[in-house]
């Protein structure tokens, strides 16, 4: 082992989690067997993202730096055998982003230290990583509190010579949502046809962004759930609840290289028709109660197939409409949810929830750095995907490309698009 028996850097109250503009202080342990010479002792605090074209890899293709602040603890001296503790103390920057560990990318910030010796003799060097969380508030994004709402209409063909229309409506309560809460959804199926429809499915969606020679996708099916299908000539309604598992924010204030996005998609299995609608996943909640997707969608009759229709599908489908009665409710056949993550390595909490002792505990941030199954969109290079616990759903904007050329749509573009979707629908 030699002269340096230990080597450590300490953080005050066992730290792991810090805000921006907030002090880190701590100490140098460094105990020796015998007499050491030195040049210098110095700690830095440093915080940098790397972004790599490959999963995995820290040989960064792209990286950037947010602060390097370095401090002078000793200058040019022996130290005696035995213990020697050295406070230290920075201020981390307010402009500091949130730690985020991903398969192509990370945002990482460390206290690093030093003992520098004479020429000829090895350096003596550690470090220690630290995590800091800067808060996403829901209530600072614009009508984060209303119900996200589209609709899309499918035009279809069947029988090879008859044609019917389905139109999809998805609603959630809010546009944003914490850890711990849940996610009220509702859709409502036409089916203008006399053809039965697939399942639908519902899925919670993460996509990262990793900006390195090209942008790099990583999405990730968090939660899915599915419901049965609709008759021929029917209106149907289903409600599903999702639990926000820990994840990391939407949002990487400070990052350029890493843009973090949550979709919940619902979609019909046949015919292939799908809604996406894009939600923020922060750390302060909605101060507003919302109202329910029940409530907060207007009422629109409905009607069924009578109990004994017409042979002809024409005939069925104004019979139906004559008689207008209130939507069917789906019954919902499966519903996978993703076991809790962890928050941090070697950091974990037996439950995934926000109550008053984990707000206000540095110890129990709302902070995730890894979440589910990797499913790189596009990687150079050999990557074995890992199966999530359903199979995959990609947002249909793209699930036709070959690989990314350009970044995705901003949550504005989203919405846009979506808005224009419903009223071409109308």
């Amino acid at each position: 082992m030699g002269k340096v028996q230990l080597f450590e850097l300490r953080l005050g109250d066992s730290r792991v989690v810090y805000s921006p503009g907030e002090p880190l202080a701590g100490t140098v342990t460094v105990r020796l067997a015998g007499a050491l010479q030195y040049r210098a002792i110095k700690v830095s605090c440093v915080g940098s993202c790397g972004v790599s074209n490959k999963i995995n890899d820290t040989a960064w293709t792209v990286e950037e730096q947010y602060f390097n602040t370095s401090l002078s603890l000793a200058d040019k001296g022996t130290l005696t055998a035995g213990e020697h503790t050295f406070p230290f103390q920075f201020l981390l920057p307010a402009s500091a982003p949130t730690s985020f560990e991903g398969p192509f990318g990370k945002v990482v910030h460390q206290i690093k230290a030093v003992i520098e010796t004479p020429r000829f003799c090895k350096d003596h060097k550690c470090s220690k990583n630290f995590y800091v969380l800067c808060p996403l508030n829901l209530n600072d994004i614009p009508e984060i509190e209303q119900p996200n709402t589209t609709s899309v209409t499918k035009k279809f063909s069947y029988k090879l010579v008859k044609t019917g229309n389905v139109v999809l409506t998805a609603t959630t309560d809010l546009k944003g949502y914490v850890v711990g809460q849940v996610i009220h959804l509702r859709a409502d199926i036409e089916n203008k046809s006399g053809r039965d429809t697939g399942t639908i499915v519902a899925s919670l969606i993460q996509k990262v962004a990793y900006k390195s020679k090209r942008w790099i996708y990583d999405l990730r099916t968090i939660a899915e759930v599915e419901g049965s299908a609709v008759k021929a000539w029917k209106r149907a309604e289903w409600k599903e609840q999702v639990l926000v598992p820990p994840l990391p924010q939407s949002i990487l204030q400070g990052c350029s290289l890493i843009h973090i996005d949550y979709y919940i998609q619902v979609c019909l299995k046949s015919p292939d028709v799908s809604v996406t609608l894009p939600i923020y996943i922060g750390n302060i909640a909605v101060n507003h109660v919302p109202l329910s997707p029940s409530r907060s969608v207007p009422h629109i009759p409905v009607a069924v197939v009578p109990s004994a229709p017409p042979e002809d599908e024409d005939a069925a489908a104004a019979a139906a409409y004559l008689h207008p009665m209130d939507s069917v409710s789906i019954p919902t056949k499966s519903h996978s949810q993703q076991q809790p993550f962890s928050y941090a390595p070697n950091l974990t909490f037996p439950e995934a929830r926000l109550d008053s002792e984990q707000t206000s505990s540095p110890n129990h941030p709302t902070l995730c750095l890894s979440t589910g199954a990797t499913i790189p969109y596009y990687a150079e290079g050999a990557v074995i995907p890992v199966a999530t616990a359903s199979s995959l759903i990609l947002p249909p904007e793209y699930s036709t490309w070959g690989y990314p050329y350009e970044a995705p749509p901003s949550y504005e573009q989203s919405c846009s698009s979506a808005a224009s979707s419903l009223s071409n629908g109308n």
